[in-house]
């Protein structure tokens, strides 16, 4: 009916007697809560009567309560059974402690944050020489005893973290590829050197784009997947369970993962490379006018194939360090949803990071080794 909140007080025998009616909520109360606090101000033996109003909200319960405590002595409030508890529940939160203040931290708590992390760099050392020790034993067992292996669930992981990835890969490195040639044709321009731009395309795509980009795409897609399947059969116990059955979860989990990638990341490279060209052959044939046929014959005769190895050559040690990331995140999931957030985030950010550094490990050898 959207009623105003108001009331009546009427003095009786034995006391005064207030009776609520309307809405008391924070839309419809307005005024009233102070009218009532004002009117019953310093009385004795008033008796709230509740059981007329409408309708009744916290900010209504609230502006009651603080008029019942300007009584002289404690007021008596007669109420239905629901606004009896929302009266109660406002009640413990006005007696509930007071949120504490933020604590500006110290120049000491800061440092001492950064000594903590500084020392958890040992342990994180630590449990990777154990993870790679048992990964080793795992990887071990498998080349002694091939049947033990579980194919299947190899077979299913390289689908999915490899075959199913080809379209994302393949239109990733097609558009930098055409960036590369689009960069190199307005460069190379200037100075009359357009066919140069084949050269440009074919070295950076075949000995870096191809390589780097796949495991960035891999590290944001099967590292990140890895963690999070693993992590969650580790908060719902299902690696305790496995151990308890006498199944090591390294022979069941971060084995076929290991080998699917290990087996699909060469693959992913040479498509990589592929689309690469393509993008680039679409720019040069569009933009500078070079055919087909004569961006794939320099190609082959000033690029070569050696880049193209060069590139290939990355892609186990890729493979690898991706997919133990991956698992060793998992497999140090705790017990809540949070720990797991964090996990398959380091997954991701270490493997992105691992990526950058093997690919900048490698030029620096193939420069020593001038190839």
């Amino acid at each position: 009916m959207n009623v105003p909140a108001d009331f009546k007080l009427v003095d009786r025998d034995h006391g005064a007697v207030a009776t609520l009616t309307g809405e008391w909520t924070a839309v419809r109360m307005g005024e009233a809560n102070e009218r009532l606090e004002a009117a019953i101000d310093g009385r004795r033996g008033v008796t709230l009567d509740l059981t007329t109003m409408d309708r009744c909200d916290t900010s209504g319960a609230y502006g009651i309560l603080k008029a019942s405590g300007r009584t002289a002595d404690k007021c008596q409030i007669r109420a239905r059974p629901e606004v009896t508890r929302l009266l109660e529940l406002v009640a413990d939160a006005i007696e509930a402690p007071p949120t504490p203040a933020f604590k500006q931290r110290s120049f000491y708590e800061l440092m001492d944050r950064i000594g903590r992390g500084v020392f958890n760099i040992w342990d994180e050392v630590y449990d990777l020489n154990v993870f790679n020790g048992h990964l080793l034993v795992a990887v071990g067992r498998a080349i002694l005893r091939p049947r033990r292996v579980r194919w299947a669930a190899v077979f299913a992981l390289a689908e999915r973290a490899g075959l199913d990835a080809m379209p994302i890969v393949a239109t990733t490195t097609f558009f930098i590829g055409a960036v590369v040639a689009l960069i190199g044709a307005n460069m190379l321009t200037n100075f009359g050197a357009q066919v140069f731009a084949v050269d440009l395309i074919g070295i950076a795509v075949l000995r870096e784009f191809d390589i780097v980009i796949t495991a960035v795409l891999l590290a944001g897609r099967s590292a990140s997947a890895f963690a999070a399947e693993i992590g969650a059969m580790k908060m719902n116990q299902e690696i305790d369970a496995m151990q308890v059955l006498g199944v090591d979860p390294f022979d069941a989990l971060v084995f076929p993962r290991f080998a699917a990638l290990l087996f699909t990341m060469p693959l992913l490279t040479f498509v990589a490379a592929l689309a690469g060209l393509m993008g680039g052959l679409s720019v040069a044939w569009t933009q500078l006018d070079i055919s087909p046929i004569t961006f794939f014959q320099r190609m082959v005769d000033n690029v070569g194939v050696t880049h193209f190895w060069v590139g290939l050559s990355k892609a186990p040690v890729l493979a690898i360090v991706i997919a133990g990331i991956g698992c060793k995140q998992g497999m140090e999931v705790g017990g809540d949803v949070e720990s797991l957030g964090r996990r398959v985030t380091s997954a991701v950010v270490q493997a992105i990071f691992a990526t950058i550094l093997i690919d900048a490990a490698f030029a620096l050898i193939y420069m020593k080794l001038d190839v």
